[in-house]
């Protein structure tokens, strides 16, 4: 019978939780770019989407932060990964930083009209929008080179959450769990 696997520690949930922001961010200009094309009643709706996708993908950076920083506690320091790990924490502070004010301004555009109480203009549903998937693209650098710097961790320097199979607790280091496993294996 399928079971979930047991709830991983805090420290552990980074990997899971991370690929969230990357896709919900990357997704939501796509939903700027399709209200875009439309006519202005027509393109609310997917504005609509692309706010609330561009909202959960700044909301979950700082989920992924926070889980981050609790994995970055366990890992072993020393050599060049102190570089890239100090890169790559970098990073993530000026990438939610940088979507935090990305979500205030497409906020803006979409609201002020309402607040205004102004028909959508070609202004507000095209240009504006249009526009602002330039600064956009800059906030998809950052968010890239985060993604870079940790999968360097990953790939480059074996940084990664152990989770107990048992207790769903994680282990300390790597250092501790290669022990456990040669201990087991005598």
């Amino acid at each position: 019978m399928q079971q979930f696997p047991p709830t991983p520690a805090w420290e552990a949930l980074h990997p899971l939780i991370i690929h969230f922001p990357i896709v919900l961010l990357l997704v939501s200009p796509l939903f700027i770019v399709i209200s875009a094309m439309l006519p202005p009643p027509r393109g609310r709706p997917y504005m609509t989407t692309a706010i609330l996708l561009l909202l959960l993908g700044t909301a979950s950076l700082f989920i992924a932060t926070s889980t981050g920083k609790a994995a970055a506690s366990l890992v072993e320091r020393g050599g060049a990964m102190d570089a890239v790990l100090e890169t790559h924490q970098n990073f993530a502070s000026e990438t939610i930083f940088v979507f935090s004010e990305l979500s205030i301004i497409l906020l803006g555009i979409f609201l002020l009209p309402r607040i205004l109480r102004r028909r959508d203009t070609r202004l507000f549903s095209t240009v504006l929008p249009l526009t602002f998937l330039a600064f956009y693209f800059g906030g998809i650098v950052f968010l890239v080179n985060t993604a870079h710097t940790g999968s360097r961790l990953v790939h480059e320097f074996g940084v990664h959450a152990l989770i107990s199979a048992t207790t769903g607790q994680s282990a300390a280091s790597p250092t501790e769990a290669n022990n456990r496993i040669s201990d087991d294996n005598h």
